[in-house]
């Protein structure tokens, strides 16, 4: 245990200062949704994915895992996008904790928690289905203390251009958690590849359901961000309102 710098206490108390609440009116209990960011990190655009979610009933908690880490913008774009560093297997441990800090608050439904991950967060997400409770998740977290089922609760996973190439354990171990997943692929994606990140969405072993894919025809990788930076990427607002329907219905399904 020598290896571990934080427990699960410390990184809760570290993240959740820069993560933004979206709630319904009322005092719930609500179901949660945890949106965790590209690798580019937390932008506005979650903003509108957040209001769709809390339109349906849905409160939401958008992580923002760079900001414990003193990672900026530049240097996120040179290391983490380019996976010289943060693994979704080891910022599966900031999906841990907010999972744990959502099970604590008394407006949270704790049977009805989601994850919804774009890109290194649809990464983050697989993976952190895919880790074995116990010294598994623990050492590639790099967090002690961590529940005997740190995705207690887990009612499904929204998935939009997530990241399956090398390093994704999921890729092909598959994933041990037996929830609805759904992910969403554009098919003139080039930043994570298009069709075959949905067939090979579609493949991985998983409890019992297989993963399901909607294929979004022309859409690039960030298709729904209006500020992108990237000639490789195109906003599209058409098929960004067709997403967040999906992501309605996704949700409203887990009710």
């Amino acid at each position: 245990m020598s290896d571990l710098r934080e427990t699960l206490e410390q990184r809760i108390a570290a993240l959740i200062p820069s993560a933004d609440l979206y709630k319904p009116e009322g005092d719930g209990p609500f179901p949660v949704v945890i949106q965790l960011h590209g690798c580019g990190g937390k932008k506005r655009f979650q903003d509108g994915w957040a209001e769709v979610a809390k339109a349906a009933g849905w409160a939401v908690l958008v992580v923002d895992s760079y900001a414990h880490r003193n990672i900026t913008t530049l240097q996120a774009y040179a290391t983490v996008c380019t996976g010289l560093r943060l693994w979704g297997r080891e910022r599966a441990g900031d999906l841990y904790a907010a999972l744990e800090w959502v099970r604590r608050q008394p407006w949270a439904d704790t049977g009805r928690i989601a994850i919804a991950g774009w890109s290194h967060g649809g990464w983050t997400a697989l993976d952190s289905m895919a880790l074995k409770p116990g010294a598994e998740a623990e050492a590639s977290t790099r967090l002690a203390g961590l529940p005997d089922e740190p995705l207690m609760g887990l009612a499904g996973a929204f998935l939009v251009y997530p990241f399956v190439g090398p390093g994704c354990i999921a890729r092909t171990r598959g994933i041990r958690f037996d929830v609805p997943v759904l992910g969403l692929v554009g098919t003139n994606d080039v930043v994570v590849g298009g069709r075959i990140v949905g067939r090979t969405l579609a493949r991985l072993p998983t409890p019992a359901r297989p993963i399901r894919v909607e294929f979004l025809e022309g859409a690039t990788h960030a298709f729904d961000e209006p500020s992108a930076n990237d000639l490789r990427v195109r906003y599209d607002p058409a098929l960004t309102e067709k997403a967040h329907g999906l992501y309605a219905d996704f949700l409203m399904s887990l009710r």
